[in-house]
């Protein structure tokens, strides 16, 4: 390496250190992961609640998801509303034969044919479940739980929501469930998946009154009616690929408060497998993430190289090169790195030993980003579940 090439790294590698110093100190502690449901206490009258969970071609998770909610331990009123969007698997004969077995809330199955213009599948499913469960309920219910079909709740899972929410003036309290890890890819691949969603949304910020950061976990959602209907959602959000963060600012933009934190007992059961299940998570809504701006794109894939992919090489170029100050940046920075990721392999309860390998899973993260963009050209963005959706300028 000559004597130019060795003065940009050593840049990049200062760069990469600032940034992971600022990162560290100043992006909202997003690494901590002790945000967990607020301070409640059992409210003097238990709202009424209906659960409404959007299903398509679910059939195999759902025995392992749906007892969960049939058994849900809640004081008040509840009701379940799932709606089968356009399966082909038979997902609604098996939610029914799963309530026949697993006595316990009141199940309702519907299906509201394929989505209307402009809408994403699981969009106009929650807009279909949400009216009949304001047409089945007396006045409407207090509260709204949108949780997916994959989702596994413990028996008080409802009951602590609704005391979070109305204990603390919440009109959207959403809880990250726990991913699975079983195989080995899913432990490499999914800690940093919530790592990076904490690092661009931290959990602190979000929950500060009157803050500017708002996003949620699509996977679980309390949200109040009345908010919902002042927010004006789903419907105006029809078009999101993202839809829970889009949920989360449209509820925070009129005026509601939002509250997102880790899940203790609120579990995913959906298996990824393989390399390529997990691909397909995060390429199909990676490039609307990134509101399908080549030029965001660009800056993305170039803030994920010099974040996480400078120091290790900084520090073995500096290493083999002779050249310590190189080596000190890249690997003090690399240190910061594994130090903030620490703390969610522990909440998955992975080894310590996996936190130095972050660099290549954000490398496979940079490769999925960029596929996701490359699909989106070719006419297969934002594909899931044998739909592809458009960019919401198109829709």
């Amino acid at each position: 390496m000559g004597l130019f090439g060795a003065a940009c790294l050593f840049g990049a590698a200062c760069v990469s250190l600032a940034a992971w110093l600022w990162l560290t100190f100043a992006q909202g502690m997003f690494w901590r992961t002790d945000v967990r449901l607020p301070p409640r206490s059992a409210p003097a009258r238990w709202p009424s609640v209906a659960v409404v969970v959007p299903a398509r071609d679910e059939a195999g998770v759902l025995p392992l998801s749906l007892p969960s909610l049939l058994a849900q331990d809640y004081p008040g009123e509840a009701r379940i509303v799932l709606v089968d969007d356009g399966s082909t698997d038979g997902t609604a004969d098996v939610a029914r034969r799963i309530a026949r077995g697993h006595p316990g809330l009141p199940l309702t199955v519907v299906s509201p044919g394929e989505p209307g213009p402009g809408w994403t599948g699981k969009l106009w499913a929650l807009r279909h479940g949400i009216a009949v469960a304001r047409a089945s309920t007396p006045g409407g219910p207090d509260y709204l739980l949108l949780t997916d079909a994959d989702i596994a709740h413990a028996p008080d899972s409802l009951r602590e929501l609704v005391a979070a929410a109305t204990s603390a003036g919440l009109d959207l309290v959403s809880q990250m469930a726990r991913l699975r890890t079983a195989g080995p890819w899913e432990r490499l691949v999914v800690p940093a998946f919530v790592y990076f969603f904490a690092q661009l949304y931290p959990f602190r910020r979000i929950n500060r009154p009157g803050g500017r950061t708002a996003a949620a976990a699509g996977g679980c959602v309390l949200l109040r009616t009345e908010a919902a209907v002042r927010a004006g959602v789903p419907d105006a959000i029809r078009h999101a690929v993202i839809d829970d963060v889009s949920l989360a600012r449209a509820v925070r933009d009129s005026g509601g408060r939002i509250w997102l934190g880790l899940a203790e007992r609120v579990d995913s059961v959906r298996p990824y497998p393989a390399l390529a299940d997990l691909w397909r998570m995060v390429s199909r809504s990676a490039y609307a993430q990134l509101r399908h701006q080549p030029l965001l794109l660009a800056g993305t894939v170039a803030a994920l190289a010099l974040v996480y992919l400078v120091p290790p090489a900084a520090l073995l170029a500096g290493l083999a090169g002779g050249r310590p100050a190189t080596a000190w940046a890249g690997g003090l920075a690399w240190l910061l790195m594994a130090g903030t990721y620490l703390p969610m392999l522990r909440y998955y309860r992975q080894p310590a030993v996996l936190a130095p390998l972050l660099p290549f899973t954000a490398l496979l993260y940079l490769l999925m980003t960029v596929d996701s963009a490359v699909q989106h050209h070719r006419g297969r963005g934002a594909a899931w579940k044998g739909r592809t959706y458009a960019r919401p300028s198109d829709a």
